[in-house]
């Protein structure tokens, strides 16, 4: 087959690196991939919105299988535009249709969807800038902290936690009278607290089927100890240490199931990732969030776990005959660490020349906001480079990022240093 993969980021390079160890994929493309993809596949110059151009590439390069990465044009309705184009709708495409994908583009949405299946999450109320005192009064009621989230796709900046009240109403009409967020704030879903551990889930649909994939934990904030801003993801663990095969079972059974009898029941055709943020409260599983597509830096832990051919589970979902593969897991763990820009994830330069990828030997280096300039790998984002490693244990696996990330550098270069500090 060939294969486009849609996206730029880590995320996407690990895709298209497990994509290329396949027997059954021919040519590979990424759109508009990045400086590590150029190495294993072909950079098209498209952007992930622009469908006419999407649609050009792929009758040019004779795409028979896409595979989306990003949330922006799941959630725009690209697989929509394939299925209802007489020239695109034979070509597969991994992903959810439009309305399936309101389940990311809508937290109020998704909200509906898990209290009319039962599936356990926090109690919520949301709001307009046409009752913000309703929603004044509703933070009220609540204990501290208030968990405040845009409805829409705010790029993975629109959840805020706040531990004062007033602070909080502040916000909150910044977001809703202020726009904050822009669009993706007109509307805020208010929500009850949950403290706990947290985890993804990861899961394979074909829209009758499932496959649940690999655990895994990821680290948002920027600061050690899980301080400072909310970043795209600082790195992260998999298998998650305190995810027990008792608790995996509450979650296929009370999470997993339902949602997926859930999206057949509500007519929301679903072929691709759904990544199921959770929280750990005592020993029961509660979603936080959902998202349609895989998680960044996730992947670059879940994928290299995964032994079985990438190409023959994406064929497989097109066919609705996911329940005749068989996922076949490494054994091992495997961590990575992002090293990101000076300054992210506030104002940041780009441009810095990256030095000394040829020394690494002992990880794998995903590229995400770098790019090839004039014979060089410059960076081109706030998150850089993900340092993936294996081990027999996740401390050992972690140890081998860090002593590979001593032979990274460019200016201004940082990194956590407490990857898995709460395990």
């Amino acid at each position: 087959m060939n294969i486009l993969v849609l996206g730029s980021g880590g995320r996407e390079h690990t895709f298209a690196w497990k994509i290329a160890q396949s027997d059954h994929c021919n040519k590979l493309f990424v759109a508009p991939g990045n400086s590590g993809t150029s190495a294993i596949a072909t950079n098209l110059n498209v952007g992930v919105t622009d469908f006419e151009a999407i649609k050009m590439a792929v009758l040019d390069h004779n795409i028979n299988l896409m595979v989306v990465g990003p949330e922006d044009p799941l959630v725009q309705g690209i697989h929509d535009f394939f299925l209802n184009d007489v020239e695109l709708k034979h070509v597969s495409v991994i992903g959810p249709q439009k309305d399936a994908a309101e389940l990311e583009g809508s937290k109020e949405f998704a909200k509906e969807f898990m209290m009319r299946h039962n599936i356990p999450t926090a109690a919520y109320q949301s709001f307009t800038k046409d009752n913000v005192v309703e929603g004044y009064k509703f933070l009220e009621t609540l204990n501290p902290p208030y968990v405040l989230k845009a409805d829409g796709l705010a790029a993975g900046k629109g959840v805020l936690i706040l531990k004062d009240l007033d602070e909080a109403k502040l916000e909150l009409k910044k977001m809703l009278v202020d726009a904050k967020f822009g669009t993706a704030s007109a509307k805020v879903v208010i929500e009850e607290f949950l403290d706990g551990i947290e985890l993804s889930c990861f899961v394979l649909t074909d829209g009758k089927n499932y496959k649940i994939l690999p655990t895994a934990k990821d680290y948002k904030r920027i600061g050690e100890g899980d301080t400072g801003l909310n970043t795209g993801g600082m790195g992260a663990v998999s298998p998650v240490p305190f995810a027990t095969k008792d608790f995996l079972g509450k979650i296929e059974d009370r999470i997993v199931k339902p949602t997926v009898e859930g999206l057949a029941k509500d007519n929301l055709p679903y072929k691709g990732f759904i990544f199921i943020g959770l929280i750990k409260v005592g020993d029961e599983p509660k979603v936080i969030e959902y998202n349609v597509r895989m998680g960044d830096p996730e992947t670059e832990v879940v994928l290299p776990r995964l032994k079985t051919d990438l190409v023959k589970i994406f064929d497989a979902i097109s066919k609705q005959t996911l329940s005749d593969i068989e996922l076949e897991i490494d054994e091992r763990a495997a961590t990575t660490v992002m090293l990101v820009s000076g300054g992210y994830p506030e104002a940041y330069e780009k441009g810095k020349e990256i030095f000394g990828l040829e020394n690494v030997k002992d990880s794998i280096v995903f590229h995400a906001g770098a790019k090839e300039q004039e014979g060089k790998i410059v960076t081109s984002g706030g998150r850089v480079m993900a340092v993936t490693s294996y081990g027999n244990t996740y401390q050992e696996a972690i140890k081998k990022s860090y002593q590979s990330i001593n032979h990274l550098c460019f200016d201004k270069m940082n990194y956590r240093k407490d990857i898995g500090f709460d395990l």
